[in-house]
């Protein structure tokens, strides 16, 4: 099966500090990067559409499955490892202001800042995309999840054990080849041109 993974849209920044769990929407900007995601992938055969049940990941998702006329399946375990921080500060900011959350980001140490441990958020993940694998064998199946989920799934193909070492980009495209076999292949990484390109038949 192809599973193609893909980071969910921008969203909006909530400052935090109100001990109520962020589930920001999706800012105009990240609404267009959604639609232009749907564009792209409107000429490719899309047998399923899953997404986090996080909002920003959902309202990425919506625009592919109405493209393709399928029902969008939230599947629980896509979602990310900070879940149930009460802010969301964009990756982009944290690295240039050197905060200690990206910090604990790129060391790998994010549950001291209240995320999920970072070995069984990796459990997590890997059981998830396993279960999709299993679920959809022959098919062509969009997940649209978060930064880490990508980093860690793709990880795995690749032989990488740390959680986080590379940043997808808002909308990024990564493409995954499983066999019945077990065997799995990394396709593409980041993929960002229906951002900036569109495609015609």
């Amino acid at each position: 099966m192809d599973l193609l993974l893909v980071r969910h849209a921008e969203p909006q920044r909530i400052e935090g500090g109100t001990g109520v769990r962020a589930n920001p929407s999706l800012t105009q900007r990240g609404r267009r990067q959604a639609e232009r995601l749907a564009a792209w992938l409107a000429h490719e055969r899309i047998d399923a559409v899953v997404s986090s049940p996080q909002q920003r990941a959902i309202e990425t998702a919506e625009p592919v499955a109405k493209a393709h006329a399928l029902e969008l399946e939230v599947f629980d375990d896509l979602v990310e490892f900070d879940v149930q921080a009460d802010h969301y500060i964009p990756v982009e900011e944290l690295k240039a202001t050197n905060d200690p959350r990206w910090r604990a980001m790129v060391d790998g140490t994010f549950h001291d800042f209240g995320g999920e441990d970072p070995a069984r958020f990796r459990r997590r993940v890997l059981a998830a995309i396993d279960t999709l694998i299993d679920r959809h064998a022959g098919q062509r199946v969009v997940a649209v999840c978060h930064g880490g989920v990508v980093n860690v799934a793709l990880g795995a193909v690749l032989g990488i054990a740390r959680p986080l070492w590379f940043d997808p980009a808002y909308t990024s495209l990564s493409r995954v080849a499983a066999s019945r076999a077990g065997v799995r292949s990394l396709v593409t990484l980041n993929e960002t041109a229906h951002l900036e390109a569109r495609r015609h038949t």
